[in-house]
């Protein structure tokens, strides 16, 4: 049974209305950016907004600059790391066996 909504499968803004009812398009600029990987990503701008520096880039992410030959470099990632290799970073093995040693001995009932 079909519904009676006649403006079903339409959006709103649809229709024959052109830039004569919505008036002119604000001028735009094109600017395109590369990143590290050669993407080139091409946003359109208003022509007097500030163009940033960087934009990311749609397709892998990556920071993308200006100029074509010089891409600004991908970020740095850091692999995630548990907590023993954060103790290891700050303790020798010497320390942690003598670390090891005393509580043992505490344990014990050595202390």
């Amino acid at each position: 049974m079909a519904s009676g909504n006649a403006i079903r499968g339409s959006r709103v803004g649809a229709g024959p209305m052109g830039e004569a009812e919505r008036g002119e398009s604000a001028p735009r600029l094109r600017i395109s950016f590369w990143c590290s990987n050669g993407h080139e990503t091409v946003p359109s701008f208003a022509s007097d907004a500030q163009i940033p520096d960087t934009w990311d880039c749609p397709r892998c992410g990556f920071p993308a600059g200006k100029d074509r030959d010089s891409p600004p470099d991908p970020p740095r990632t850091e692999p995630y790391k548990t907590h023993l290799a954060y103790v290891r970073e700050r303790r020798s093995d010497a320390d942690g066996e003598a670390i090891l040693a005393e509580a043992l001995a505490k344990l014990r009932g050595e202390i």
